[in-house]
C-alpha cells in the first residue's frame, strides 16, 4: 500500500524530472520499485501526471487564456503541429510501450541515449529564434523528437529542447516552447491511462496519498519549469548528460548481475 511519504517523494519525483531532462517516467520505475510498489503503477502515475498538467498550465496561464480567447491563433497550430508525431507513434507503439514500461528491460540504455543527445546539443551555437519566429516545420520537427521520448526512459524535455537548439532556437525559447508543447502530451498521456483505468485496470490507493503525490508533483513541478528555463539561458546541459550516463551504467550494471 503506497504510504503518504512514499506519495510525497514520488511526487517531488515526477515533479521535477518531467522538466529537467532526464526522464520522469524512468525514475518513477526505479522509485517504484525502490518502494516496492511495481504494481501500483498506472494509477499513481496518471495522477502524478495531473500534478505535472496543473503545474504546467499555471505556468503558462497567460498564453492558455490567448489561446481560449483565440483558438486559431499561430500558437495554437503550433502546438497541434507539434502534437501529432506523438499521438501517431503513441497509438502505433502503445502495447509494445507500456510491455517495456512494466518490465524496465530498456531503460538503462534509454538513459545513455538520452545523454548522448544532451551532451551533442549542448556543442551548439545559441539560436537566434524567440517564439514569434517559430515555423510550422520546427513545431513539427520539435514534436518528432518528443515522439521518440515515448520510450520509457528517454527524456522527454530533452529530446524537444534538444531539438528547439539544433532548430536555431534561442536557450530560453528552447525550453520554454519544450515545456508549453509537453501540455497536450501530458493531457493526452492521462485521458490514455484514465481509459485504461476505467476499463478495470486500476490499483486500490487511498485518496490522502494521492492527493499528497498529486500535491507535491504540482509544486515540484513548477518549481522545476521556471528553474530550467532561466538555467538553460547560461549553463550547460553537460551536467545532465553525465547524471543519465552515470544512472544509466548503474541500471545495466544491476540488470545485469540480476540484481534489479
Amino acid at each position: 500500500m503506497l504510504t503518504k511519504l512514499e506519495a510525497l517523494i514520488l511526487g517531488i519525483i515526477q515533479g521535477l524530472t518531467e522538466f529537467l531532462p532526464i526522464s520522469s517516467t524512468g525514475h518513477l520505475f526505479l522509485g517504484r520499485n525502490l518502494f516496492g510498489l511495481q504494481e501500483a503503477g498506472l494509477l499513481l502515475d496518471t495522477m502524478l501526471h495531473v500534478g505535472t498538467l496543473l503545474a504546467v498550465l499555471v505556468f503558462y496561464k497567460d498564453e492558455f487564456i490567448k489561446i481560449i480567447k483565440n483558438p486559431f491563433s499561430k500558437l495554437t497550430l503550433l502546438l497541434i503541429v507539434g502534437t501529432i508525431p506523438a499521438v501517431i507513434f503513441g497509438l502505433a507503439f502503445k502495447d509494445y510501450i507500456e510491455e517495456i514500461s512494466k518490465t524496465g528491460v530498456t531503460i538503462g540504455w534509454e538513459f545513455l541515449i538520452t545523454g548522448l543527445f544532451l551532451w551533442l546539443a549542448d556543442s551548439v551555437k545559441n539560436g537566434f529564434k524567440k517564439m514569434d519566429d517559430i515555423s510550422y516545420k520546427d513545431a513539427l520537427i520539435i514534436g518528432t523528437f518528443q515522439a521518440v521520448a515515448i520510450m520509457p526512459a528517454i527524456s522527454r524535455s530533452g529530446m524537444t529542447i534538444v531539438a528547439a537548439l539544433w532548430r536555431k532556437l534561442d536557450r530560453e525559447t528552447a525550453a520554454y516552447f519544450s515545456f508549453l508543447l509537453s501540455t497536450p502530451a501530458i493531457a493526452g498521456a492521462i485521458v490514455l491511462q484514465t481509459k485504461d483505468l476505467l476499463g478495470g485496470a486500476g490499483e486500490e490507493i487511498s485518496l490522502s496519498a494521492l492527493l499528497v503525490g498529486i500535491v507535491s508533483s504540482a509544486i515540484f513541478g513548477y518549481i522545476a519549469v521556471k528553474w530550467m528555463i532561466g538555467y538553460l539561458r547560461k549553463h550547460s546541459l553537460k551536467p545532465f548528460a553525465i547524471y543519465v550516463w552515470a544512472l544509466g551504467l548503474l541500471v545495466l550494471f544491476f540488470q545485469f548481475t540480476g540484481k534489479f
